[in-house]
């Protein structure tokens, strides 16, 4: 393909993103898949230039909106309200992020062959206006600048204080691409990392996880021998630290209360060295689908896949009668906004309202006194989001200890050294419960992508836990 025809290929794929109501990566995914023609390298910077107009939409629709003769107020609303049209967003984003010169951006879109045609006088006058600027203006307000909704500037704010812009200009950028080794199927980093060199693919050791894997670059490591023989899953480097905050052991009873396609779930089953029982439960029968052949190709045995009927989020399944007080260990890694998630789903920032945060901290409170039932005295209930969102961490914790008082939250720097013999740099969440109680991973301060962790135990009927 020819620059332009990348460039009108990447105007065609955002305007199918923005006329689909799902993940972009899904919309970018069929794309690509149903144009065979395209290479690699075509693919690459043609995807490449979309999510950068993604990442930069409010900025861009800012700029347009000023540079099409709207006063701050004006483009303060343009920049919250519909995309522009994907060429004028495209065009807009070239200029201000890539550096591009309008004559430049004429020169490859010129209309000859696959090329978009040249922009016409309107489009010149526009982008002529925005030569020489940067995204970022201090005209722009907070939440343009940091291309994060308004209203949800608040909730950031308790949540991080002071460190909120460098949290959110984090979750501005894209992320890193994190392999989990499989300790069932491999002696450790080391020898999967020598595997993988073989393969001309680089890799650095992850910060905290001792079975992580930072990819130097980016490449398609599906296609590799080591991850068809199973001896790595894709898996970010915090997600990885929430399933090693299970502190799952062989011979325990455990759950993975929202499975889902099983991330969590095969690292749990390498924990206990596929001894013990380990049980996935989902709600979603698809996605409870997927973790089939993932778990054949790392080589768990002992897990037990269960969908869960019944009733929202599984209410009335006779599993959650039948297993009460039965479980070591309950992850809930429990459904919520994704926040956590915006450095590789930088779309579904714009789709989030606040009605979707309600539904889903009503969700989560459910699945808490759901799960809590199926802990045994001593044992420990985990829950985990990929929010940093306090409405959907600690205030849930929070209402779900004050329900039940047969939970007590263990430190989150103990459970840390108790899996580690370490603790972070930041081991403990921001805000007004700066105790350590819970632990926050964010991509300004870990790396990581967003996640919040609390542990609690059930009390034994001998510490005046009561059990339930």
């Amino acid at each position: 393909m020819t620059p332009g025809a990348r460039i009108a290929a990447a105007i065609e794929l955002l305007a199918e993103v923005d006329a689909h109501d799902r993940p972009a990566d899904q919309v970018v995914q069929d794309y690509v898949r149903q144009r065979r023609f395209m290479g690699a390298k075509d693919r690459r910077a043609v995807t490449d230039m979309v999510f950068a107009a993604i990442r930069t939409r409010a900025r861009t629709a800012w700029w347009l909106a000023l540079a099409g003769g709207a006063d701050g107020a004006q483009a303060d609303a343009v920049a919250g309200g519909t995309p522009p049209d994907p060429r004028a967003r495209m065009f807009a984003e070239r200029i201000l992020n890539a550096g591009w010169s309008v004559a430049q951006l004429a020169e490859l879109c010129d209309g000859t062959g696959y090329n978009p045609p040249p922009p016409d006088a309107d489009e010149r006058a526009r982008l002529t206006a925005l030569e020489g600027q940067g995204l970022d203006d201090p005209r722009q307000p907070d939440w343009v600048r940091l291309e994060t909704p308004a209203w949800l500037l608040p909730a950031f704010q308790k949540g991080f204080g002071t460190a909120m812009e460098a949290e959110l200009t984090a979750l501005r950028q894209e992320a890193p691409v994190d392999l989990r080794v499989n300790r069932l199927l491999a002696d450790g980093p080391r020898e999967v990392s020598e595997a993988l060199a073989v393969e001309q693919i680089e890799t650095q050791a992850t910060p905290y996880s001792p079975l992580g894997l930072r990819l130097v670059g980016r490449r398609a490591v599906q296609a590799t021998a080591p991850y068809r023989d199973g001896l790595v899953e894709l898996q970010d480097e915090g997600s990885q630290l929430i399933a090693l905050l299970v502190a799952a052991k062989p011979g325990m009873a455990v759950c993975d209360f929202c499975a889902g396609a099983g991330g969590k779930t095969l690292a749990l089953a390498a924990q206990m060295e596929d001894r013990g029982r380990l049980v996935a439960l989902d709600v979603d029968g698809e996605r409870l689908g997927r973790a089939g052949p993932r778990l054949q190709r790392a080589g768990a045995r002992n897990v037990e896949r269960r969908l869960l009927a019944t009733g929202e989020d599984g209410d009335g399944d006779p599993f959650l009668d039948e297993n009460v007080g039965s479980f070591d260990r309950v992850l809930i890694d429990a459904p919520c906004t994704g926040v956590g998630a915006w450095r590789r789903q930088p779309d579904s920032r714009w789709r989030l309202s606040e009605h979707a945060l309600r539904q889903r901290m009503d969700s989560q409170d459910r699945i808490l006194a759901q799960a809590a039932k199926l802990v045994k005295p001593g044992g420990r209930l985990i829950y985990a989001t990929c929010s940093l969102l306090p409405q959907e961490n600690r205030e849930r914790t929070w209402a779900f200890q004050s329900a039940h008082p047969e939970f007590r939250q263990i430190p989150a720097a103990q459970v840390w050294a108790e899996a580690f013999a370490t603790r972070p740099d930041a081991a403990g969440g921001d805000g007004p419960a700066a105790d350590a109680q819970d632990l926050t991973l964010t991509p300004a301060r870990h790396g990581t992508d967003g996640f919040y962790v609390a542990v609690l135990e059930r009390l034994s009927r001998a510490n005046g836990g009561g059990g339930k």
